[in-house]
């Protein structure tokens, strides 16, 4: 055998060898990617849902998502021509913000929604809520027509006539499911008692 006959016999045997590799590879069977389903909306997103409002900064905020998930909250409906229990409630809305301190903005929102969308703009919110000295955490809420009277609803705060308005506070830990309704003209020491005791309330078997 000469050695060019040689040279190609050893050619052949490698190109074999190596289409056989190759082969084998492309038969590998590849892991499969499998892409996890989004996680099903909680109790609460489904029954509040991601209806959009407005602040008294004109920034749009999710209902459930960027007021309600996760956070205490304190809720009273308000309009801003009201002159009858509408100042008292944000009064007292101004005392349970200083008593709860840094917890606002942060663990606990307060929000103050209108019954009035169509007069109370996010300007004119802007304006009501500095008279009370509102610091973030505290949203005054408007939005269209439509999208206030479906968050009033979900909250059990709608009216036809916004001078029917009750004057009721809720108070909700949404993380533990725990909410409570409170006469939002009682006294503000008693009222802050119960806020405290909904956003130190715990999920069960934490510490």
């Amino acid at each position: 055998m000469t050695k060019l006959m040689f040279a190609a016999i050893a050619c052949a045997l490698l190109f074999g060898a190596g289409l056989q590799a190759q082969t084998k590879s492309s038969e590998t069977p590849q892991p499969k990617v499998q892409n996890s389903p989004p996680p099903e909306p909680s109790g609460a997103q489904k029954y509040f849902t991601d209806v959009e409002l407005v602040n008294q900064d004109g920034a749009k905020m999710r209902f459930y998502t960027d007021l309600l998930k996760g956070r205490t909250v304190v809720i009273i409906p308000f309009f801003t021509t009201c002159t009858g229990v509408c100042p008292p409630m944000n009064a007292t809305m101004a005392r349970i913000q200083k008593e709860l301190g840094d917890r606002v903005g942060k663990q606990v929102y307060l929000i103050s929604i209108t019954v009035d969308p169509v007069t109370d703009t996010p300007a004119r919110l802007k304006e009501y809520a500095a008279k009370f000295h509102a610091k973030p955490g505290w949203y005054f809420v408007t939005g269209t027509q439509e999208n206030v009277n479906f968050a009033l609803n979900k909250l059990g705060h709608y009216v036809a006539d916004k001078n029917d308005h009750k004057s009721i506070m809720i108070i909700g830990n949404e993380a533990t499911g725990l909410w409570k309704k409170a006469f939002a003209l009682a006294q503000a020491e008693e009222l802050i008692k119960i806020v405290e005791g909904v956003a130190n309330d715990k999920v069960e078997g934490s510490k």
